[in-house]
């Protein structure tokens, strides 16, 4: 079994490598066909007339009239061969000018990368910037990107029954797909920001995916079955599994999504019903600087209240972007009068300048059972210098008094496993001699931060035998990586139909007209739309300054959380009476 994973990865890592060549290669050739393309058609005499002449049209005339020119000629159909050896675009001169060579050159790009890998840029909540801050909106026009490669929706993962939102069956891919985003400087952006909190820094819409924060919160209940499952056992040790598994799995879908979601205008709203997972879900932007998330979900059996509000707190430092979701998230199971609390742990997009992007996860999770004094203590540990310890997740279940009831452990991006705390601890005791003793036998030096990563669909998980399964990542589908690292369940998450626009509020992420236009690849649109609403929302803040009118959020209130008395955002309980009539028009 192990070796068939490492033949596999071996063979992914060797297709990467070969589109990658051969990629360079063809840009290499097409930056020659440009140059001579210049002379030859300088030579030709047609500098103002018949743009649509083939190259070998092109390379008679040339000949015809200047001998000197045939080396070029033949240079240049050579390359043109070799062009098409590469499977790259047929060659014909469509138009003798610059700006269409560009055109031509990114074309030819983008269409070799969409068949390698795709990654893409960070999973953090970047925010508006302030008025008077510049926005560089317009660069993916310098770069004259389109969109080349097709759709691929030919899987059928995540087909689900009718919601009553107005969804009849979930679709498995997004209208377009992802735009290569090779050519964008993110250094031109933010080496002016080492240290700044990014709150007050504006981002190219290139850099983002086609999905609200609000929306990306929701993916906390792709795993909503943890909770039921743990509302199933009477055992309270066994339910502060399913809970501690379900805080972890929350997490799991940052994996590789390193597109930024766009920012929330303040009364920003998103709902969502899924009667196939049991429970609907609402949040708003309650606050804008800073930017504050308020959600809450409830099962539709009344079993679960699921709540909580998100402060994102983004720093730049250099080579990464640090997240720090500052919040409280709250978990209820009425049938065991219980609650429960803990924060997030840190994200970290590192690489951010130079080299393949990845994420880790770090940080203290402490999951608090407010009934019975139980806790779950969990280190979501840093990557190290030889990534050893990258994704691991370990720690214990501990009683009122502290007395370990049982560890957990494996990583944020696979899987959980439960095992007996005095197996686990001789486990580690093991496993730290062992590494000791290699370390004693190898050169030790200071290392930078690893560049390969582990495959996503492998178990490195080393399972410690007695152990127990208490959770898994549901697998990412074949087209994610074209489709912005998506899991089925994201690629859901913002489908609209015509019949769910009489039943949504107009502040609903779905009817936002930027965050639809980059979802069917329309760029441009998107560009100019996101940059309209942002001024649009600025406005209405001015004018509300004028007049100290001041902002009234319609779904949360601020108030004290009831379990840990922590100043929080509280559900109002009115969103789903569907009274829509005095919300404002943020679109």
């Amino acid at each position: 079994m192990a070796s068939n994973r490492a033949q596999v990865a071996q063979e992914r890592h060797l297709i990467l490598v070969i589109n990658t060549t051969q990629t360079h290669l063809s840009l290499f050739i097409r930056s020659i066909i440009d140059v001579l393309t210049t002379k030859l058609y300088r030579g030709s005499d047609q500098y103002h007339t018949n743009t649509s002449m083939t190259v070998y049209q092109i390379y008679y005339r040339c000949i015809k009239r200047n001998v000197k020119l045939m080396f070029c000629g033949i240079v240049f159909v050579m390359a043109c061969w070799a062009m098409s050896r590469l499977k790259c675009q047929p060659v014909c001169v469509r138009s003798w000018n610059q700006e269409t060579l560009a055109t031509e050159h990114q074309e030819v790009d983008q269409q070799s990368l969409c068949k390698a890998t795709l990654y893409t840029l960070t999973e953090d909540d970047f925010y508006d910037a302030l008025p008077g801050q510049s926005n560089p909106t317009g660069l993916h026009e310098t770069l004259g990107l389109h969109p080349k490669c097709g759709m691929s929706g030919e899987g059928n993962h995540g087909n689900q029954k009718a919601q009553c939102n107005g969804v009849k069956k979930h679709r498995t891919s997004l209208p377009a797909p992802m735009f290569s985003r090779n050519d964008v400087s993110i250094w031109s952006i933010l080496k002016k920001c080492i240290g700044m909190e990014l709150s007050k820094i504006a981002m190219p819409v290139i850099l983002n995916e086609p999905l609200s924060f609000l929306q990306r919160l929701t993916e906390y209940m792709e795993h909503t079955y943890l909770i039921h499952q743990a509302n199933t056992t009477t055992d309270s040790m066994e339910r502060m599994k399913c809970v501690a598994a379900f805080a972890v799995s929350a997490v799991a879908s940052q994996w590789e999504r390193t597109g930024k979601p766009f920012n929330p205008l303040l009364g920003e709203t998103y709902e969502l019903i899924r009667e196939d997972l049991g429970f609907r879900w609402m949040s708003e932007q309650v606050s804008h600087h800073p930017p504050v998330s308020a959600f809450h979900a409830e099962g539709l059996q009344e079993d679960f209240l699921f709540h909580g509000s998100i402060y994102p707190k983004l720093k730049f430092w250099g080579k990464s972007v640090e997240a720090e979701p500052k919040g409280i998230i709250s978990l209820e199971l009425p049938k065991y009068n219980e609650a429960y609390t803990w924060t997030n742990p840190t994200c970290c997009v590192h690489n951010i300048i130079v080299g393949q992007l990845w994420i880790e996860q770090y940080g203290n999770v402490e999951v608090i059972n407010h009934k019975t004094g139980e806790r779950c203590s969990l280190i979501f540990k840093p990557c190290g210098l030889f990534g050893k310890e990258l994704h691991k997740v370990e720690g214990y279940i501990l009683d009122k008094s502290k007395k370990k009831l049982c560890a957990i452990y494996g990583k944020w991006t696979e899987c959980l496993y439960t095992v007996d705390a005095d197996t686990f601890d001789a486990h580690k005791k093991s496993d730290k001699k062992n590494s000791e003793e290699k370390k004693s036998n190898m050169q030790t030096s200071v290392d930078e931060e690893p560049e390969e990563m582990p495959l996503p669909d492998g178990d490195t998980v080393q399972v410690i035998p007695g152990s127990e399964l208490i959770w898994r990542i549901v697998p990412r589908p074949d087209n994610s990586a074209e489709f912005y690292a998506f899991s089925t369940f994201a690629m859901q998450l913002n489908e609209l139909e015509e019949g769910m626009k009489g039943v949504l509020p107009p502040t609903d992420c779905r009817l936002r007209p930027d965050i639809r236009h980059m979802e069917k690849g329309d760029m441009d649109s998107a560009s100019a739309e996101k940059k309209r609403v942002e001024e649009k929302q600025r406005l209405s803040r001015k004018n509300r300054s004028k007049s100290s009118e001041e902002w009234k959020t319609r779904w949360f209130h601020q108030g004290t959380n009831p379990h840990n008395k922590a100043q929080d955002w509280l559900y109002s309980n009115s969103y789903w009476d569907r009274n829509y009539s005095l919300l404002p028009d943020i679109y």
